[in-house]
């Protein structure tokens, strides 16, 4: 089954075409990075106008790579949410137009099952039931993947996601925007352990997480030495927080993976390509005696083909979408809807 899809809930415009869930016959990805840099973030309006102009040519490219026409294609799948609305709308407005015109069953997939999914793509031999950490710079989950299209929510930020962190500090520290590379080799740059950074503990939910106070406190520090004329040990910095953001994520999701009786445990989104927290991850597995799956660089970030495969999945399960589908900004995991 060849599936055609679309990704476009932040500032990547993503087209591709993936057989049977598992294999990828084409990726295209146009990134805006650089222009949303000049802002130090995403500009929702800039965002979305860049996906109108880009949607239709990564279509045509992702056909063309995989040596596919259209009459080839089964299926449409397409992120539904969550992320910036018209961002996510000019992929959800395309999708449908092309279902339509081909004749083809429309798939709506949440954006964070594709990260999960991406895994799926890397690791042929990879099934359900494991435990997720969903990472990047909307969402930061714990996930009990039960089933393909089976999962429950175990814990979650309580406000800001790990990677909108990295960007806030990564920005305060004069580095470009998208800070989670930046940060990354900056803080290779020393052993840390400069910086007393807080970790936070939600009260009756300790699968919760928060990164407000972290953020917070990174900008305090480099704002007090800035105004004392002090010197900041940037690199310390970055990898003192870099460390705090691991120790937050990890051992969380090593106790959840206790707690559900689950051996095998599965990174996902752009976070999940910081070195610290891979790392960290790998360790901790390694001592639990676990299964643990970190996907390739290439698909921890936002693509088209991660789409593809949890649309392979979510089409078995029966889930399609008319032509009233809609675009949403926020959505819960486990609380999705047609």
């Amino acid at each position: 089954m060849n599936i055609l899809a679309f990704e476009s809930s932040c500032d990547e415009t993503a087209a591709a075409v993936v057989r049977d869930g598992r294999t990828v016959l084409s990726d295209a990805i146009l990134s805006q990075a650089d222009m949303h840099a000049l802002y130090g973030g995403v500009v929702p309006e800039i965002a979305s106008r860049k996906h109108v102009e880009a949607i239709a040519g990564l279509s045509d490219q992702a056909l063309r790579e995989a040596g596919l026409t259209r009459r080839d294609i089964d299926a449409v799948a397409v992120t539904y949410a969550p992320g910036l609305i018209g961002a996510v709308l000019v992929g959800v407005s395309f999708a449908k137009s092309a279902a339509y015109a081909l004749g083809v069953p429309l798939i709506p997939v949440h954006h964070v099952r594709g990260h999960i999914a991406a895994n799926y793509l890397a690791f042929p031999e990879l099934e359900p039931p494991f435990l997720a950490l969903a990472m990047s710079g909307g969402n930061t989950l714990i996930v009990d993947v039960k089933g393909y299209t089976d999962m429950e929510v175990l814990g979650a930020t309580r406000d800001d996601a790990a990677g909108e962190c990295f960007d806030k500090a990564a920005r305060v520290l004069g580095l470009p925007y998208p800070g989670g590379e930046p940060m990354d080799q900056l803080a290779a740059r020393s052993p840390g352990g400069k910086y007393v950074l807080p970790r936070a503990h939600v009260e009756s939910a300790p699968l919760d997480m928060s990164f407000s106070g972290l953020k917070t406190a990174v900008v305090n520090l480099a704002h007090n030495a800035q105004q004392k004329g002090e010197p900041l040990d940037a690199a310390a910095l970055a990898h003192d927080f870099n460390q705090a953001v691991s120790d937050e994520l990890v051992p969380r999701a090593m106790e959840a993976a206790r707690l559900r009786g689950r051996r095998c445990i599965v990174a996902a989104g752009g976070v999940a390509a910081n070195t610290i927290i891979r790392g960290d991850l790998e360790r901790a597995c390694e001592k639990a005696g676990y299964r643990l799956y970190l996907p390739p660089l290439r698909l921890c970030g936002d693509n088209g083909a991660m789409i593809g495969a949890q649309g392979y999945y979510e089409y078995l399960a029966g889930r399609r979408a008319g032509l009233d589908l809609n675009a949403y900004a926020t959505m819960e995991l486990d609380d999705i809807f047609y």
